[in-house]
C-alpha cells in the first residue's frame, strides 16, 4: 500500500510539473500582453503625460473626475450601446434565418453558404474603405442611383442623423455570416432522429423549428448574443475608417475617442482613463449579460 501511495504521489507531481511546463509560455504571454498593460493603464490614468517623455505628473483623481463630467465620453458610450442593441436585433434573427435555410437545403445550399460567408472573410479596414467610397455623397452607388432617378446627392455618412445607423448596417452585413455559421454548426448537433420522430408525429417544419430546434439552439444563441455584445462595445477599425467618429461625433465610440485622445491629442493620461473606463463598463455589461441569460436558461 505504501509503495502504491508513493507511486501515486510521484505520478501526481510529474503531472503537475508537466502541466506547469506547458502552461508557462501561455502564462508569460498573458502577463506580458494582458495583465501588465491593464496595470500600466490604471497607473497612467492617474498621471498627466503626453506619451513621449519620461516626465509623468501624478494628478490623483483629476482624470477620473473629468471623465464623469465629459459629455463626449458619454455620447460615445451611448453610441456603443445603440450599436449593441441594434446589432442584437438584426444580427441574431437574420443569421438564424440564413442558418435555417442552409440546414433545410443541405448540400444544395452549399453555394449560398460560400457566398453569404464571404463578407466575414474580408478585413474590416477593407470593408470600411469600400463602403466609404460606395456611400460617397456624390459618386457612391446610392447617390448615383438617386441622380439617375432625378434626385440629388445622398450623404448617408455625412449626415449626423443617419451616419450611425448606416455604420450599423455595414457592421451587420459583415458579421451576420459569423453568427450564421455558429448557428449552422449548432444545427449539426441536433440528432436527425428528433426530426424523424417529429415528422412521424405529424409535426410541420414550422412546428419542429419552434418546439424542438429553437429550444435546443438556445445555449448557442446565448453565446452568440454574448459575443455580439462584447464586440459591439469594442468596435474601432471599421468605424474609424468609414467616418473617423464624425460627423459632429455622431459615430464616435469609446475606442475612437480613446485613440484620438491618446495618439492625436497626446494626452495619454486621460486616454488611459478612457481605456480603463471601457474595460470596467464592458466587463460589467458582459457579466450582467451572462448572469441574466444563464438564470433564464436555468428557469
Amino acid at each position: 500500500m505504501e509503495i502504491q501511495r508513493s507511486l501515486r504521489i510521484v505520478r501526481q507531481r510529474q503531472i503537475r510539473s508537466a502541466a506547469l511546463f506547458f502552461l508557462f509560455p501561455a502564462m508569460i504571454f498573458l502577463v506580458v500582453f494582458i495583465v501588465y498593460p491593464i496595470i500600466r493603464s490604471v497607473i497612467t490614468s492617474f498621471m498627466d503625460w503626453n506619451g513621449m517623455g519620461r516626465k509623468q505628473v501624478f494628478t490623483g483623481l483629476v482624470n477620473w473626475m473629468r471623465l464623469v463630467t465629459d459629455r463626449s465620453f458619454w455620447v460615445a458610450f451611448r453610441n456603443n450601446v445603440t450599436i449593441m442593441f441594434l446589432s442584437l436585433i438584426f444580427q441574431a434573427p437574420f443569421a438564424m434565418a440564413l442558418a435555417t435555410f442552409l440546414d433545410v437545403t443541405g448540400r444544395k445550399g452549399f453555394v449560398f453558404k460560400i457566398i453569404w460567408f464571404l463578407p466575414y472573410l474580408i478585413s474590416s479596414v477593407a470593408v470600411g474603405v469600400y463602403f466609404r467610397f460606395a456611400l460617397d455623397a456624390n459618386y457612391g452607388i446610392i447617390a448615383s442611383f438617386s441622380k439617375l432617378m432625378g434626385g440629388g446627392a445622398v450623404d448617408l455618412l455625412g449626415n449626423s442623423n443617419t451616419a450611425l445607423y448606416t455604420v450599423i448596417g455595414v457592421i451587420c452585413w459583415q458579421y451576420i455570416p459569423f453568427f450564421m455559421i455558429l448557428y449552422l454548426a449548432a444545427y449539426g448537433t441536433i440528432p436527425v432522429e428528433l426530426y424523424e420522430a417529429a415528422s412521424i408525429d405529424g409535426a410541420t417544419r414550422n412546428q419542429y423549428f419552434w418546439r424542438i430546434s429553437l429550444p435546443l439552439l438556445r445555449p448557442t444563441i446565448i453565446s452568440g448574443m454574448t459575443v455580439s455584445i462584447i464586440g459591439s462595445l469594442k468596435y474601432f477599425d471599421l468605424i474609424f475608417v468609414m467616418t473617423g467618429g464624425g460627423p459632429a461625433g455622431s459615430t464616435e465610440l469609446m475606442s475612437t475617442l480613446m485613440y484620438k485622445t491618446s495618439f492625436m491629442k497626446f494626452n495619454m493620461g486621460y486616454g488611459a482613463t478612457i481605456a480603463c473606463a471601457m474595460f470596467i463598463l464592458i466587463s460589467v455589461i458582459a457579466l450582467l449579460t451572462v448572469v441574466t441569460l444563464n438564470k433564464k436558461t436555468e428557469i
